[in-house]
């Protein structure tokens, strides 16, 4: 195995170099189109001895904010976040500048790029988010003896299958890891099926939960109260995807003929298909429609009652002043959205079944955190139980039961690597 894990590295390179020596830069340049100077391994002014830590995109983002404000607060080390997509480094500017030594964008994956950025950037420490995993950087990290962490570790379902083929090779990736910090039991299961020993695995919880927590406390919450302005109740479906409005309008119907003082925003995972989402409405002459852009400077929220909103980056602020919600992406194969967002304002995360990006949902549910349902029907119901008197009291204790057994993932997570590398 060993031999063929050598030989599939070694083609590996050959069609990488393959496809850049072909104009694979130009190719790729088309999508990401910013900084392909650092993509390709320039990356300047950096001093050697730093801790580089990894993040795709804004998801991976928070959950790196965590942790390195944990490295900056036990042992001041300095830090660099690499991302892939320009949202992620969006995020990481807001969340990270004046923490970190620099933000940048990540390397490909090709040999002479990652040769020419290990070079430049001279890391003391390399830390991947969640399942980062590329064959060509972490060869030469190893190559080079920098220690590598993996830190808030998943695996999708659609990823694990694709991996669990081939797990001959992802074996030897995975061995080049110091320490696997991962998010729950579920995640360590999958990575010890794919042949990583146990005693390299630690279970740590999530490091989104402390960023989250943080967030939290910042956010504004008079920034959409103009929307309950008539004492209206707010439901909120977030980050849904196509498949998902029929279903949302049709629970939001039902439950007006018991709560008519209500009002729905439906916030769409990708804010192009928001046209899309009020098309759902249009049918229905008891429902009125509209898109946020798309309203006067001073709205009145009495000329309608379903607001699509197609602008990122408010999702969070929006659950804060929520009276239930629904978390997109689970009535349909998506592997569902953040559940623990809403949660964190003591509002139950309302869910479909395809949970399977956030493998922790269903003790989210047994503890009264969020709740599972299948169809119109359901989503109605739990949506008027929300509203029902002491409901919202009985919401706020459970999820904070819950999250009194998940806080401290990134203190968790650095801990165990100073501890690898003693500095404890």
């Amino acid at each position: 195995m060993r031999v063929l894990f050598k030989l599939t590295m070694m083609l590996y390179r050959i069609l990488a170099g393959v496809f850049f020596g072909l104009g694979g830069t130009k190719i790729l340049g088309r999508k990401y189109k910013n900084d392909i100077s650092e993509r390709v391994g320039n990356i300047e002014d950096i001093k050697p001895g730093c801790v580089w830590v990894h993040a795709v995109s804004v998801g991976e983002v928070q959950s790196a904010g965590a942790l390195i404000r944990e490295i900056k607060s036990k042992n001041n080390l300095p830090c660099v976040i690499s991302t892939v997509t320009t949202t992620g480094r969006e995020t990481a500017k807001k969340l990270l500048s004046g923490v970190v030594e620099k933000i940048i964008y990540s390397v490909w994956d090709n040999k002479k790029f990652v040769t020419r950025a290990l070079n430049h950037i001279q890391p003391s420490i390399y830390i991947t988010m969640e399942t980062e995993l590329w064959p060509e950087l972490l060869t030469q990290l190893h190559a080079r003896k920098i220690p590598i962490y993996l830190a808030n570790g998943r695996i999708s379902e659609k990823s694990f299958g694709r991996l669990k083929k081939t797990s001959w090779f992802w074996k030897n990736i995975l061995n080049y890891f110091n320490l696997l910090m991962v998010r729950f039991e579920d995640d360590r299961a999958k990575f010890s099926s794919l042949g990583v020993p146990d005693d390299k695995m630690i279970i740590t919880g999530d490091c989104k939960v402390d960023t989250l927590f943080s967030r939290r406390d910042e956010v504004n919450r008079d920034e959409w109260q103009w929307l309950k302005s008539n004492g209206d109740k707010l439901f909120v479906a977030g980050s849904t995807h196509q498949g998902e409005d029929d279903v949302i309008i049709s629970a939001f119907r039902m439950v007006r003929k018991r709560f008519p003082d209500t009002k729905l925003v439906i916030v769409p995972r990708h804010p192009q298909r928001a046209l899309m989402s009020v098309a759902s409405a249009l049918p229905f002459p008891d429902l009125q429609a509209e898109i946020l852009s798309k309203l006067p400077e001073n709205p009145d929220a009495k000329n309608f009652n379903v607001l699509v909103v197609d602008k990122i980056g408010v999702l969070f602020s929006l659950y804060a002043i929520a009276d239930a919600v629904f978390v997109g992406g689970s009535l349909v194969n998506k592997g569902g959205q953040n559940p623990f967002e809403p949660a964190l304002f003591g509002v139950r995360a309302i869910h479909g079944p395809c949970m399977t990006d956030f493998p922790d949902t269903d003790r989210m549910d047994s503890f009264g955190a969020a709740l599972c349902v299948h169809n119109d029907f359901e989503l109605a119901r739990a949506w008027g139980e929300a509203l029902k008197p002491g409901e919202r009291e009985k919401s706020e204790k459970a999820c904070k039961k819950y999250f009194d057994t998940l806080g401290g993932a990134a203190e968790k997570t650095w801990k165990a690597i100073a501890r690898d590398l003693k500095l404890l």
